[in-house]
C-alpha cells in the first residue's frame, strides 16, 4: 500500500504556524515511507476566502521546502483539488447517501442519519476513543447539505479523502471528536477509512490557546524577521515530536529519516519564541560564511547601510553574534559606517577610570608606527603599550573595543581591527580618548 497524506487549508488568512506543523507532520510521514504528500484547497467559503490567503499558503509551504506531489500546480489524477471546483464530485456522492436513506431533508436542509450506536477509534496518536451515539440528544443527526445546497466541512471532507486515496490524516487534536462521525460517514458510503493521528494542540507559553493575533503564528512573518526556513522547520517539528535523544537541531532530511507518529507527543505543546530564535542561531553557525554574507545582504542593503567589498569578511565577524538575520545591520554597522554611535553606559564606566583616556592616546600613538596593519599586529602593539604602562592587556581591551564600536560588546577585536583598518581605527581611538578627557 502506498501511503498517501494530505493537507488540507481553508484559504481564509495567512498560513498558521499551527496549520504550518500539521503539513509539515504530513509531509515528514510521507517522505518517510516513500508515499505521496497531496495539497487540496478547502476554498468553498466564498465570503471568507481570498486569493491572496490562498497564494500566502503556496508561499509558506514553498519557502518552508514541503513540496507536493499532488495538488494546485503540481496535477495530479485526483484533480481538481479545490473544493470550489469538486461540486458535481459532492453531488454524486450524496445522492449514494440518499439512495441508501443515510439523509433526510429538514428545513430545506439535508440531515445524515447516524446509526445508533457507540463508534470506536483507535487513534495513532491518542489511543482508542469511543462516542456513544445512542444518545440523540448529545449526537443529534448532523447536516450535511445546507438549505442553500452548499455542503458542510464534514461530508466534503470525508469525500475528498475516499476519492484520493488518503490512507492517513494527520491533523490537529480539536478534530479528534469529529471523527467518529466521519468515520460513520465513510461506512455510509461504502469506503474504507485512513488511519487518522490527531496531534497536540500548540499553546501559548502561557498556557493560553495560540490564536491567529500572537506573535509567532504567521508563517510569513518568519523570512521578514530574518529566520531561516530549515530553522523554522525544525523549531515547528519539536511542538509535539521528540527525537527521543538529546539532540534538538535537524535538517529537513534529517527529520525525514527520524520522524514517526509513535513519537508524537500526546500533550500540548508550547510555542515558545525565543527556543525558535535560538535553533534559528544554530542553524546560522552551521551556514558557510559565504552563505550567511548572501543570506545577510539584503537585510544590510533594507536597513540602508553600504555593502563594501569586504562584507562576506564583516558579516563573518558578526556571524555568532546574531540570532536572526535581521540582527545583522545592528551588528555591523560600526564597521559600514563612517559615524558610530556610542554607548552611553560604556562612556560612564570608562570615565569614571581615570587612566582609560592617557592609555586610549598612547595606543594611538603606537598604532600610528604599525607599518603592515593587520588585527594581530595592532593586537601586539597593544600587549606592548599595556606592558609600559603597567598595566594587564584586558584592561587596555574594553576601551579600545569601546573607542572602535562605541559598544561593549560585539565580534573578535582583532576582527575589528582587520575590517576597520589602520586609518580609521587610530582616528577612532583617538576621537574617544578626547571624548573620555572632556568629561
Amino acid at each position: 500500500m502506498t501511503v498517501r497524506t494530505r493537507f488540507a487549508p481553508s484559504p481564509t488568512g495567512y498560513l498558521h504556524v499551527g496549520g504550518a506543523r500539521t503539513a509539515l507532520f504530513n509531509w515528514l510521514f510521507a517522505r518517510s515511507h516513500g508515499g505521496i504528500f497531496v495539497l487540496r484547497v478547502e476554498d468553498t467559503d466564498e465570503a471568507r476566502n481570498t486569493d491572496a490567503a490562498r497564494q500566502a499558503i503556496f508561499d509558506g509551504m514553498q519557502w518552508l521546502g514541503l513540496d507536493w506531489d499532488e495538488g494546485p500546480g503540481a496535477g495530479g489524477p485526483h484533480a481538481p483539488y479545490f473544493q470550489s471546483e469538486r461540486r458535481a464530485i459532492y453531488d454524486a456522492w450524496f445522492d449514494k447517501l440518499q439512495a441508501a436513506g443515510r439523509v433526510y431533508e429538514d428545513g430545506g436542509a439535508w440531515r445524515f442519519r447516524f446509526e445508533r450506536q457507540p463508534v470506536t477509534m483507535r487513534d495513532l496518536v491518542c489511543g482508542e476513543v469511543t462516542i456513544d451515539y445512542r444518545d440523540e440528544s448529545n449526537t443529534p443527526d448532523m447536516v450535511i447539505r445546507r438549505s442553500d445546497g452548499s455542503y458542510v466541512f464534514h461530508f466534503v471532507n470525508v469525500v475528498d479523502d475516499l476519492e484520493m486515496a488518503i490512507t492517513h490524516v494527520i491533523r490537529g487534536e480539536d478534530h479528534l471528536m469529529n471523527t467518529p462521525k466521519h468515520l460513520q460517514l465513510i461506512e455510509a458510503l461504502g469506503g474504507v477509512a485512513p488511519q487518522y493521528a490527531h496531534i497536540p494542540l500548540i499553546l501559548n507559553p502561557d498556557g493560553s490557546k495560540m490564536s491567529k493575533r500572537d506573535a509567532g503564528a504567521a508563517v510569513g512573518d518568519y523570512p521578514r524577521q530574518g529566520f531561516l526556513a530549515a530553522a523554522v522547520v525544525n523549531f515547528i517539528a519539536l511542538l509535539g515530536w521528540s527525537s527521543k535523544t538529546e539532540e534538538e537541531i535537524f535538517t529537513l532530511e534529517d527529520l525525514v529519516a527520524r520522524f514517526s507518529l509513535e513519537a508524537v507527543n500526546r500533550a500540548p505543546a508550547r510555542f515558545d519564541l525565543e527556543k525558535c530564535r535560538w535553533v534559528n542561531q544554530q542553524h546560522l553557525a552551521k551556514l558557510s560564511n559565504a552563505a550567511f554574507a548572501t543570506l545577510a545582504a539584503p537585510f544590510v542593503q533594507e536597513a540602508g547601510l553600504p555593502l563594501p567589498e569586504n562584507f562576506a569578511a564583516v558579516a563573518a565577524a558578526v556571524k555568532d553574534k546574531v540570532r536572526l538575520l535581521s540582527e545583522v545591520p545592528a551588528a555591523a554597522d560600526f564597521i559600514l559606517l563612517d559615524e558610530i554611535v556610542l554607548d552611553d553606559e560604556v562612556v560612564a564606566k570608562l570615565r569614571a577610570n581615570a587612566a582609560a583616556a592617557g592609555l586610549l592616546e598612547k595606543l594611538a600613538v603606537a598604532f600610528e608606527g604599525v607599518g603592515d596593519w593587520s588585527g594581530a599586529a595592532a593586537k601586539a602593539v597593544l600587549n606592548e603599550v599595556a606592558a609600559a604602562a603597567g598595566v594587564k592587556p584586558g584592561q587596555l581591551m574594553f576601551p579600545l573595543r569601546a573607542a572602535l564600536s562605541g559598544r561593549g560588546h560585539g565580534p573578535d577585536l582583532g576582527d575589528i581591527l582587520d575590517l576597520l583598518g589602520g586609518a580609521r581605527s587610530i582616528a577612532r581611538v583617538r576621537e574617544f580618548a578626547a571624548t573620555l578627557a572632556q568629561g
